[in-house]
């Protein structure tokens, strides 16, 4: 046993994490290794592994990813600066990210962001000085049928307002459970969600509902039309158009292929 510490002892040094933190991650990350045929591709999973110990991409957590991957730290470097999940300084408990894409915006995101960032004193990618909540603006949240959404590491507030946003950030720097309106039971922190980016499963995956009624509607208007995936209908069920309209196929006059060229146009 008092070999095995040294050991530990001896190969932490290099990446600057203490034996017990370094021996648990090396545990982990083995693990995250054998998934996959060759190492340098676990390498995305690896960096989620240290920002959960980390709560962002640290030198050590840099260091320990290249180390056990046979990389060098300017590649582990070159991954983690590319994408914006992996943070470049100490993330909060609760990244806010407001939806401010094109429907959110018009809908209130632009509305919902401004609020916030008056209301925390802080502005995009930022960080309240009690370490809670990270606020960003969110390029799409993927739940357009919900406009305007806020997500709260990752997980969905639908149909959010300012003041109903305001409230979020408020419960959840009081430490209060809040649940999302889709998925688990409660919003859970960044770091247990950076674990589980990691590949390990918290268990909540089956938690909640995957879907709001505003999602499935399609579904249910396609049944009840009789309507199928190539446009045949069941027995005694015809379809009725959804548009006065059809769109004129490419080429077809009134099509936009069909219009004369403009100065300007692409070649």
């Amino acid at each position: 046993m008092t070999a095995n510490i040294e050991s530990s002892d001896t190969a932490a040094q290099g990446t600057g994490y203490d034996a017990e933190t370094y021996a648990r991650l090396a545990k982990d990350a083995q693990e995250i290794i054998s998934r996959y045929p060759v190492k340098r591709s676990a390498l995305l999973p690896m960096l989620h592994l240290v920002q959960s110990e980390d709560s962002y991409i640290t030198r050590n957590g840099i260091t320990f990813c290249a180390e056990q991957l046979d990389l060098t730290t300017a590649e582990v470097s070159a991954v983690a600066t590319f994408y914006t999940q992996y943070k470049r300084k100490p993330n909060g408990e609760y990244t806010i990210g407001v939806c401010t894409n094109t429907l959110c915006a018009i809908m209130g995101g632009d509305e919902i962001f401004d609020e916030l960032s008056e209301h925390l004193g802080i502005g995009h990618d930022e960080t309240t000085e009690d370490g809670k909540i990270t606020l960003e603006r969110v390029e799409c949240n993927a739940g357009c049928d919900f406009a305007p959404v806020v997500m709260a590491n990752w997980e969905f507030m639908d149909n959010q307002t300012p003041e109903s946003a305001t409230q979020l950030v408020d419960d959840l720097r009081a430490g209060k459970d809040v649940k999302p309106s889709r998925g688990p039971d409660k919003i859970c922190s960044f770091k247990h969600v950076s674990r589980v980016l990691a590949g390990f499963s918290d268990g909540l995956a089956d938690e909640g509902p995957g879907a709001g009624q505003a999602s499935i509607e399609g579904t249910k208007l396609a049944r009840e039309k009789g309507w199928s995936v190539d446009g045949a209908v069941t027995v005694d069920a015809p379809v009725e158009p959804v548009l006065d309209e059809v769109a004129p196929n490419t080429g077809d006059e009134g099509s936009s292929a069909d219009r004369p060229a403009v100065e300007g146009d692409a070649k």
